[in-house]
């Protein structure tokens, strides 16, 4: 959903994780009210489903291990910096530190999974692996370009002319 906002170029879009970073959610909040269009912010909200105890305070400490995972990306996209020449993307998260089955087999529903459907599991674990590592590429590669003053992506240099026969 953030990455079809981001295609409008109008809209301020944030992924945000209280539990991870609270700092950089506070952040997300007071850039999206001050933007002066539409703004977009998704939360990583932990629930009774997931099967963690919510009472001990495990929620929020789900929400990091989302996030170190790689699982669930934080950033922001600011059209604002467009306009400044900077690029628009400011991916919040750092490489994953953990493998994405360590998260998934913190929650119930999952583990039940691994139970009653052993090598679907496996499957689906390896899938949301590959998922999670192709994610991080493509936002990586996003915040990373170079803009031109106009707010666009850089032209690429153009190519040498060719050696002259002499």
């Amino acid at each position: 959903m953030g990455l079809i906002a981001m295609t409008y170029g109008t809209v301020y879009v944030a992924s945000v994780a209280m539990g991870a970073k609270d700092e950089h959610t506070l952040r997300a909040f007071i850039e999206a009210e001050s933007y002066p269009g539409p703004s977009l912010i998704i939360a990583y909200s932990h629930c009774i489903a997931h099967g963690i105890n919510l009472d001990a305070g495990i929620g929020m400490r789900q929400q990091k291990s989302a996030v170190e995972s790689g699982q669930w990306l934080l950033y922001r996209f600011d059209p604002r910096r467009a306009a400044a020449g900077e690029n628009p993307l400011q991916l919040d998260s750092q490489a994953a530190k953990t493998r994405v089955a360590d998260f998934l087999m913190s929650e119930n529903r999952f583990k039940m999974l691994t139970k009653s459907k052993p090598e679907d599991a496996k499957r689906f674990f390896e899938m949301a692996q590959k998922d999670a590592e192709a994610r991080w590429q493509l936002y990586t590669y996003m915040a990373a370009r170079k803009l031109g003053g106009n707010g666009t992506p850089a032209a690429p240099a153009p190519a040498p002319a060719p050696a002259s026969k002499a």
